[in-house]
């Protein structure tokens, strides 16, 4: 069966986005770059919300930019390549190779892992990893934890009031002092 993940930059104190709205502290370098790069070909189909796909949506034309490096080009290759599911009620349309649902996630995550695939269901942006998560959906969290403290904003972590037992499986400390964990979820 495929693996639902969770993968995101966060900050130490354990958020995605400060409470300015900003996370250019998760800029990676060229070393979690690479490992971002060599994580996403690792996954299927990525699950995201309105705000994570316009944010991504660069990514659909990036390869016209000119100033983009061999590394960025392979990731936006990757990325434009890749399905993509969008849970939105307020798009009426989704561009490149994404697909667009009013809700249903439970669902769409039990009829993805049902069908013959490849790869992991990613899922991005913490309202819909939320969600995935209070019903018991999330096999792993992957976290590249950012040596900052932002104070406040939209945590990587959904608020619920049950206890996850987790298993470490890998972590890795870049030369940024970015630390990489992963863990799966204990059942």
């Amino acid at each position: 069966m495929r693996s639902v993940t969770y993968s995101m930059g966060v900050s130490l104190d354990g958020y995605i986005v400060g409470p300015d709205g900003g996370f250019d502290w998760t800029a990676p370098d060229e070393e979690v770059f690479r490992f971002v790069i060599d994580e996403i070909r690792q996954v299927g189909v990525h699950l995201m919300g309105r705000r994570l796909y316009e944010t991504m949506l660069y990514w659909e034309t990036a390869d016209r930019d000119p100033s983009l490096d061999d590394a960025m080009l392979e990731w936006a290759a990757l990325w434009k390549r890749l399905p993509k599911v969008v849970f939105s009620t307020t798009l009426s349309a989704v561009q490149g190779n994404a697909r667009l649902l009013p809700g249903g996630l439970a669902q769409e995550i039990e009829r993805l892992r049902a069908e013959p695939g490849e790869g992991d269901i990613a899922i991005g942006g913490a309202a819909l990893a939320a969600e995935a998560a209070a019903s018991g959906l999330v096999d792993e969290y992957r976290a590249r934890v950012y040596p900052v403290l932002v104070g406040g904003g939209v945590p990587y972590f959904p608020r619920q009031e049950r206890r996850v037992d987790l298993e470490l499986v890998e972590s890795r400390t870049f030369t940024s002092r970015v630390v990489y964990l992963r863990y799966r979820v204990a059942r």
